[in-house]
């Protein structure tokens, strides 16, 4: 039986494969998004993002009506499908 360092490969590997999944675990906890009655919300930088569009341009919308919102205390969410709607709306070929 070999005696198991923290040089030996057996430990190396394992460090490694902790490490992947460690990874893979804040990539999940980063980028998961609950589902609330069916529907994916996003924040106002990841509308931003997505549409190109800065943060007073989100606004000019939101004062417009052009695309819905929900307000809730000291934070302002859109619903991922309207923004899919809008975009395809507006596409032009």
């Amino acid at each position: 039986m070999d005696l198991i360092t923290k040089d030996s490969e057996t430990t190396l590997v394992l460090f490694s494969s902790l490490d992947r999944v460690l990874e893979h675990v804040e990539y999940v906890v980063m980028n998961y998004r609950p589902v609330l009655n069916g529907e994916h919300y996003l924040t106002g930088e990841e509308v931003c993002e997505r549409l190109c569009i800065s943060k007073r341009t989100l606004q000019d919308y939101r004062d417009t009506g052009l695309l819905g919102y929900v307000q809730l205390p000291g934070k302002i969410i859109y619903r991922e499908s309207e923004i899919l709607d809008l975009l395809e709306r507006y596409y032009r070929k």
